[in-house]
């Protein structure tokens, strides 16, 4: 089949011929009609991930995916053939960018039936790095008053409608041409980072979820109160985090040199710290469906692309203005 791959750390993306999905007892074969585009796919090919994430090259990329299921393994119980189903496929089992993925069935929801197949693809990645920032960790209640930096993009969009649903007051940071579109998302206060500085203009906030990382992450601890969080996704790692994920002591060494610096900040400031690589989570996608449906969230599909022009869409991660998510339409798109 064909898919989109990558040879080697940091080499560009190619178009391949690849083997068939091998399809385990509790995988669901499914057939990709569109797969969403995520800047940690740029971020793995660079290499930027190899310490947490290390993929053997060739790799297939993609993260997201909408669909239709055309096999289950013998222990399936979850799905049937022609179901339509969204999924974000676990770590070291990801590969998008194909004409089909085999997915651990727990890892894959029914898609949302009021939206396309390709604002279904848009979602998996962002809308569980939403909830799970501001509902895992954030525990967000209502009334909090919280900060989703860079609102306008892929996270952003998602985590505003999120925090509102939740009963957050939600300050967002955008360019100006982008104000009153993240007002339309629900947006309550709009910091124009280009003429504002939201550290001046922002206290007391009770959650910050930050998807830049540096010099915008130790600015965001200082706009939070007492007992407040910031979660990142950008980074630094925490020691926590390398725990967590069982990384070898010399890795696990590295990041808490890494993250000492903010660490520090955050504790004298009196708040907290915490860095999130979301995980792949089918029950979680089935609740996101359900608020999608409700009319509660409503993805946010900037540009398509067609499968042959998997590379040129790849091109544009970081390089262009494109409100929410770029998705890819497969060979069969419905």
């Amino acid at each position: 089949m064909q898919a989109f791959v990558f040879d080697q750390y940091k080499r560009p993306v190619h178009e391949a011929n690849i083997p068939e999905p091998t399809v385990g007892d509790r995988d669901v074969l499914i057939r990709v009609e569109a797969a969403g585009l995520n800047h940690l796919d740029e971020r793995l090919r660079a290499g930027e991930f190899k310490a947490i994430l290390p993929y053997r090259t060739p790799l297939t990329l993609g993260h997201d995916l909408a669909g239709t299921v055309i096999r289950t393994g013998a222990n399936v119980t979850r799905f049937t053939t022609g179901d339509r189903v969204y999924a974000r496929p676990r770590d070291f089992r990801i590969g998008t960018f194909a004409e089909r993925i085999a997915v651990d069935e727990t890892d894959v929801a029914p898609a949302p039936t009021s939206i396309s197949t390709v604002e279904a693809a848009s979602l998996p990645l962002v809308a569980l790095t939403a909830w799970q920032a501001l509902v895992e960790k954030g525990n967000v209640q209502p009334g909090q008053k919280v900060l989703i930096h860079a609102g306008a993009g892929g996270v952003g969009s998602i985590a505003i409608q999120l925090a509102k649903h939740l009963g957050a007051q939600v300050a967002t940071t955008v360019s100006g041409k982008n104000a009153d579109f993240v007002r339309e998302l629900g947006a309550d206060v709009v910091i124009d980072y280009r003429t504002q500085d939201f550290e001046t203009e922002l206290s007391g906030y009770d959650f910050v979820l930050d998807p830049l990382g540096g010099d915008n992450l130790a600015k965001s601890l200082k706009v939070l109160k007492r007992g407040g969080k910031a979660v990142g996704i950008s980074g630094p790692p925490t020691p926590e985090f390398a725990k967590a994920a069982g990384l070898n002591p010399v890795l696990r060494l590295a990041i808490t040199a890494l993250s000492r610096k903010t660490r520090a900040l955050a504790k004298g400031l009196g708040v907290s710290y915490e860095f999130l690589l979301m995980h792949a989570s089918g029950e979680q996608l089935r609740q996101v469906a359900e608020l999608v449906d409700g009319g509660v969230i409503r993805p946010v599909v900037g540009a398509t692309f067609s499968f042959d022009q998997t590379v040129q869409a790849l091109a544009t991660l970081g390089t262009s203005s494109v409100r929410g998510k770029i998705v890819v339409t497969g060979p069969t798109t419905a």
